[in-house]
């Protein structure tokens, strides 16, 4: 039912259940789709607590190219929890849904001879447009990252991937290398590229377990993950309509849950769900044929609670 290709779940620090089905083995890489986003969303977070990025800053103090975008009022913090009004539709079952276009933009969907659309992320950006208002509602929408993956690289004056290497990667104690997709000119997709290893998206997830310490460093500032765990605005979050997802919230790119843990998700079946109070991480990846969570989400959900239930 779940279609998963490999699934590694540690409870206390330790792995106490990992198997492979399929393409996927112990040495294989696959795409996490959206969970990239969580990476960046933390990094943005890291930015913000040490005072290199403000997170209540207009996005264009960082990027005017995006003055006389949707973007050209908001805030770093409107795009960092996702609460932008942008004329975007992430519908992956409408094949004129904005995400598709997106996907062409930046070269992960196939062009024709005569695609005369934009080639690049920041092509496809600087065309956005403003629909509703900012700070309203929760809406998912992967161009907000992609956004904030600019910003990160504007702040930083280094690519996601070194950012991400330098910050995360190399001190996790990493098994493998990751990679990441990028577009014609070669930015990084911050809201789908991120291809990693199992249990190295475990060792990420056991990591902010234990307040972003690992392997005896503070990787990650304690009170950045304790931002993301403590979730956002949930009324805000409620105006989206996951009805399977009640009281749920989005922080820094991290969904959070009203029972303390919270996760990394993305489309097909990808997720880091890290639960600190049953001191449990399960790292998973997925090849389910509907994209949408929403199609798993009754079976995948209720299995992580039960699993922290039998752990404990």
């Amino acid at each position: 039912l779940t279609y998963t290709d490999g699934v590694v779940v540690m409870h206390k620090g330790k792995i106490v259940y990992e198997k492979y089905i399929g393409a996927l083995d112990t040495n294989g890489q696959h795409i996490a789709m959206s969970v990239t986003k969580s990476f960046v969303g933390t990094l943005a977070a890291m930015l913000v607590h040490e005072g290199k990025l403000d997170a209540n800053a207009p996005v264009i103090k960082y990027l005017p190219e995006l003055k006389e975008t949707a973007y050209g009022d908001a805030t770093v913090r409107q795009v960092m929890d996702m609460t932008i009004g942008v004329r975007y539709s992430e519908n992956y079952a409408d094949p004129k849904a904005e995400i598709w276009a997106y996907a062409a933009a930046v070269g992960m969907a196939p062009i024709g001879l005569d695609y005369k659309g934009p080639r690049t992320a920041y092509d496809f950006l600087v065309g956005l447009q403003k629909e509703g208002e900012h700070d309203q509602a929760f809406a998912y929408k992967t161009v907000n990252t992609e956004v904030l993956a600019w910003i990160l690289r504007r702040v930083s004056g280094k690519n996601l991937a070194t950012l991400l290497s330098e910050r995360i990667w190399q001190k996790i104690g990493a098994e493998q290398d990751a990679y990441i997709a990028v577009d014609s000119i070669g930015a990084e997709m911050g809201g789908g590229g991120l291809n990693a290893n199992l249990r190295d998206f475990a060792r990420v997830g056991e990591m902010m377990r234990l307040g972003g310490k690992f392997k005896g460093q503070q990787i990650v500032p304690a009170a950045v993950v304790a931002d993301i765990a403590n979730g956002a605005d949930k009324a805000k979050f409620a105006k989206a309509g996951y009805k399977l997802l009640p009281n749920w919230s989005y922080r820094n790119m991290w969904w959070v849950t009203d029972y303390g843990a919270y996760s990394a998700r993305g489309i097909h079946g990808q997720a880091i769900y890290v639960d600190p109070k049953n001191q449990m991480v399960i790292a998973r990846f997925g090849s389910h044929p509907i994209a949408a969570n929403a199609a798993q989400d009754p079976f995948a959900l209720p299995a992580y609670r039960a699993v922290a239930a039998h752990l404990n």
